[in-house]
């Protein structure tokens, strides 16, 4: 389960055996979510916090073309 980013309490991260479509997952606290990289979008929330579910999707479009690229390189 690689660690790709980790910014104001959230962890961003894939699974090792993780599909298309592209998407990330983050954890804050005891709460969780996942965002579809393209477009990012919310796919999934397990009690994550209107403001922080705001949040991460925030710096997930701030740093879409990394998260992108580090999919790419550890899936292929």
């Amino acid at each position: 389960m690689p660690t790709i980013w980790i910014q104001d309490g959230f962890r961003f991260f894939f699974f090792s055996n993780e599909h298309e479509p592209l998407h990330v997952h983050v954890e804050k606290g005891d709460s969780a979510a996942k965002f579809n990289l393209i477009p990012v979008s919310l796919v999934k929330n397990e009690g994550m916090k209107n403001k922080d579910l705001k949040r991460a999707e925030a710096i997930i479009a701030e740093r879409q073309q990394e998260f992108l690229s580090k999919w790419k390189s550890y899936f292929s």
